[in-house]
């Protein structure tokens, strides 16, 4: 409830606006701790789009949503999509 209640507090800000990216992130981290892992995915595929979008030169950021997906992909035990991402990762 708290992931959603963050997510709808800064849904109107610009998309640009690093608390509205945050929100994401803390939603898709509820959602994984609730087990509601493919939600939590989706969450966090918006979220890697939104950092490409936005902050495309901070590598960390991207790094950090891509790992998020991965270990959402691992929960779902879809482990040869997450290798993929882990070891592009970990290329860096």
């Amino acid at each position: 409830a708290l992931g959603w209640a963050c997510w709808k507090a800064y849904l109107g800000r610009p998309d640009t606006d690093g608390i509205r990216c945050q929100g994401m992130l803390i939603l898709g981290n509820a959602l994984r701790a609730s087990g509601l892992v493919e939600d939590a995915l989706s969450v966090f595929e918006a979220n890697l789009a939104l950092r490409r979008r936005c902050w495309s030169r901070d590598e960390n950021f991207i790094m950090i949503a891509q790992g998020n997906i991965a270990n959402c992909l691992g929960d779902l035990k879809r482990h040869d999509e997450a290798l993929v991402l882990k070891r592009e990762i970990y290329a860096r």
